[in-house]
């Protein structure tokens, strides 16, 4: 019996096939032939990928589909019309797993990968843990006790897990293509707290969290003292980032972070509350975090020269101002140019001027157009890659090719963050060849 994905590329379902893998399970999977960043781990463990085809489906199968397929794809059509294929969605699939282990489900609009990221560095020195980060990693080691789960609330999927715990960063509208506004979004959120059996770890500073119901205990963080655990003292420069944390009123520790940036500093102090709240001991919770390494696409630098390349995922207007603010206290006094390439209709046109805001923080702004696939969800929407560029300062309209890396060699030395969901980490990797050259 194997194991079949389709749509091993995705960002979760290639950190779930390298789970299964590391379980000694065949795994194989299909997507489309262009790169993804996420196939990186698939093929050091020596997973198959191949082209889509319904010929890729064999009996006795398990098939798991990821949440953009639907039975136009043929592999999808094929494994559902098998009697004897066993098919569940990504999430229906990680639902059941979940149920073999202490779960900790990370949700939130903004920073669940990072999160999830630090935990699945930081807990294995206290207890065997398996993760999944919406990177394209993932592990399960054999003995494993706790699984933390990056939980994506997009169309509700979070709603197939009902975690022993869960740590929620905070609450933005997003994914507006399918939300009918802040209070739909809110509904989810609620929901999925209601589902959470022991606890719930929330940023105390977050404008609905703390006005949602709860069934469980609550542990909250933030920078206000009415927080179970406060960060105070908070020194950020090149150096990274210093702040103590204080437990109900009483000096805990002091940390030391490589890492840059508010948001980052709300991630690490969520971490150290929900590991705490475990019973893992202080200095434990101290090395992990200050030994925290980074993941995929989530400000990630590369120094060259007197140049600084920065990728990251950020695709939404707080995001994106996060990361400039970020990239300004690792990098003061240098030029920063933001790069951003949009993923999706319905996001730049509800979210328009915001984006255009958040990228005018910027000394200099670079947009690539949407990916020749993207469709506009409905009639709606109208908005086009020039309605953003009209509402920015300094800025230009590149595509991720070899004439556009040489166009942002010409601007150097700076600091440039390479913001997006999509492929403009592919013009970065351009740029980062032309500047080592």
């Amino acid at each position: 019996m194997a194991y079949h994905f389709i749509g091993i590329k995705g960002t979760g379902m290639a950190s779930l096939a390298t789970i299964l893998y590391d379980q000694n399970k065949e795994v194989r999977g299909s997507d489309i032939p262009k790169y993804i960043f996420t196939q990186d781990e698939l093929e050091k463990r020596g997973i198959v990928i191949t082209d889509f085809d319904e010929k890729n489906i064999k009996d006795n199968d398990v098939v798991i589909i990821g949440l953009s397929f639907d039975e136009s794809n043929p592999e999808v059509k094929a494994a559902i019309s098998n009697p004897t294929v066993k098919t569940y969605y990504y999430n229906e699939y990680l639902g059941e797993l979940l149920k073999s282990y202490t779960s900790i489900c990370v949700a939130g609009t903004h920073g669940k990968s990072t999160t999830t990221g630090i935990l699945g560095h930081t807990l294995p020195e206290y207890k065997s843990t398996g993760y999944l980060i919406g990177d394209g990693h993932g592990h399960m080691p054999k003995d494993a006790q706790y699984f933390v789960l990056e939980s994506c609330e997009f169309q509700r999927h979070f709603l197939a897990y009902r975690p022993d715990y869960a740590l929620i960063t905070n609450i933005e509208l997003d994914h507006v293509d399918y939300y009918k506004d802040m209070d739909d979004y809110l509904d989810a959120f609620q929901t999925f707290i209601h589902q959470t059996q022991k606890h719930c770890v929330i940023f105390g500073d977050d404008p609905y969290l703390p006005k949602l119901s709860y069934d469980v205990p609550v542990t909250t963080y933030g920078l206000k003292d009415t927080n179970d655990y406060q960060a105070i003292h908070i020194e950020q420069g090149p150096f990274g980032m210093h702040f103590d944390c204080m437990h109900h009123g009483q000096l805990l520790a002091h940390i030391e972070l490589n890492e840059v940036g508010d948001p980052f500093l709300q991630d690490a102090l969520g971490c150290f509350a929900l590991c705490h709240l475990l019973g893992m001991p202080v200095d434990l919770i101290v090395e992990g975090l200050k030994t925290y390494q980074g993941i995929a696409r989530r400000f990630v630098v590369e120094e060259i020269n007197d140049s600084a390349l920065i990728d990251d995922y950020a695709h939404h207007p707080t995001a994106i101002r996060y990361m400039i603010d970020s990239a300004r206290k690792k990098y003061p006094g240098k030029k920063v140019i933001a790069l951003y390439k949009p993923d999706r209709y319905s996001r730049l046109q509800y979210f328009l001027d915001e984006f255009a805001q958040s990228l005018n923080t910027a000394d200099e702004v670079i947009l690539c157009d949407f990916p020749k696939n993207a469709v506009r969800e409905d009639k709606t929407i109208t908005v086009t890659i020039q309605d953003l560029m009209d509402r920015c300062h300094n800025v230009q309209l590149l595509d991720v090719d070899d004439a556009s890396a040489e166009v942002l060699k010409t601007m150097a030395p700076a600091v440039y963050v390479f913001m997006s969901s999509k492929d403009i980490y592919l013009l970065k990797d351009k740029l980062a060849k032309l500047l080592k050259d």
